[in-house]
């Protein structure tokens, strides 16, 4: 099965920096957001960095794949405690996409780690394959191994399944997992655009990434925190997580937006210091670099991760 993360999305009409003129950062980290690349704004960047890390950030998005691989290998238990035991000093919570393959294996590993865990259900347009999805994650949740469960990601966005489809896996696993929070994944615009999907959704989970906007990264803070006060606008009263954001260091530019090594971090970091200050649960998008993404997102697919492919941290060595 494929899992495409982002289609070339348009520029959302009246999102601020969607031209590229978005407001002033004026926010924690507002410093290194606007320090000018190169040498001299390197170590700072870094040691930043470092100190986010050692701290520990609220969740990391977690895919186990190591390279030749992509969605559809089976991955063994082996090889995903490796890859988790690379996280678990720098994260409280995990985030999976996906209950078959043996990525069913990872909610148990991590809470083994200590580590809390929001379970993904990978859905699509296979009904064999969401039928097993959604049984695997209901099993997940029952043997007590999700903290939140997200049922599908980005459905809506990639027009996989229609809105009442949606809410019926939604209500299918509420019913099966009570005590659990329970919601889907996707754009935090299309929240504003399906108002029964946020009404229904237990928690709502939100991806806000400015770069696929065509945000220019000086403006990215403010960008994604306008996402957010969207987001809680779209769904008032509703716990709130912001289920990825994150910033390539390489690949092609996207309108405004332009991926580099100092971006990438400064984008992290920033982020990561707003929603410690004011209580927001973020995961960062993503732990790993992983190639076989390149094929569904072109050449920056391949570079979110704050580690490499190889499980080697790429920005504090």
């Amino acid at each position: 099965m494929s899992l495409p993360r982002h289609p070339a999305r348009p520029l959302v009409a009246g999102a601020p920096g969607a031209t590229g003129a978005g407001p002033s950062a004026s926010e924690p980290g507002a410093a290194i957001a606007h320090a000018t690349p190169g040498a001299g704004a390197a170590d700072p960047l870094r040691a930043a960095l470092r100190e986010v890390l050692a701290r520990g950030v609220h969740g990391l998005c977690f895919s186990p794949y190591l390279e030749g691989q992509a969605p559809g290998s089976p991955v063994d238990e082996a090889q995903i405690a490796e890859r988790l035991a690379i996280l678990r000093p720098h994260a409280r919570w995990i985030r999976s996409f996906s209950c078959t393959d043996g990525h069913e294996q990872t909610p148990r590993l991590a809470r083994a780690m200590g580590l809390r865990t929001m379970v993904g259900a990978w859905l699509g347009t296979d009904a064999a394959i969401n039928e097993r999805e959604i049984a695997a994650v209901i099993e997940v949740g029952r043997a007590g191994h999700a903290d939140i469960v997200a049922v599908g990601n980005e459905v809506l966005l990639r027009e996989d399944l229609d809105e009442d489809a949606l809410l019926g896996f939604i209500r299918r696993v509420q019913d099966a997992l009570p005590g659990v929070p329970v919601g889907t994944v996707d754009a935090y615009y299309l929240f504003e655009r399906h108002p029964r999907i946020a009404a229904a959704c237990d928690v709502v989970l939100a991806n806000c990434y400015p770069f696929w906007e065509g945000c220019p990264r000086e403006h990215a803070l403010a960008y994604m925190q306008d996402m957010v006060r969207r987001t809680r606008a779209a769904a008032p009263g509703k716990r709130l997580v912001v289920s990825e954001t994150g910033w390539p260091d390489r690949g092609s530019p996207f309108h405004g937006a332009v991926p580099s090594t100092e971006g990438a971090i400064a984008y992290f970091v920033d982020t990561q210091r707003w929603a410690e200050a004011e209580g927001v649960e973020i995961f960062h998008f993503a732990a790993f670099d992983e190639a076989w993404k390149v094929g569904a997102e072109g050449d920056v697919g391949a570079w979110w991760g704050l580690w490499d492919k190889d499980g080697q941290p790429k920005f504090t060595r």
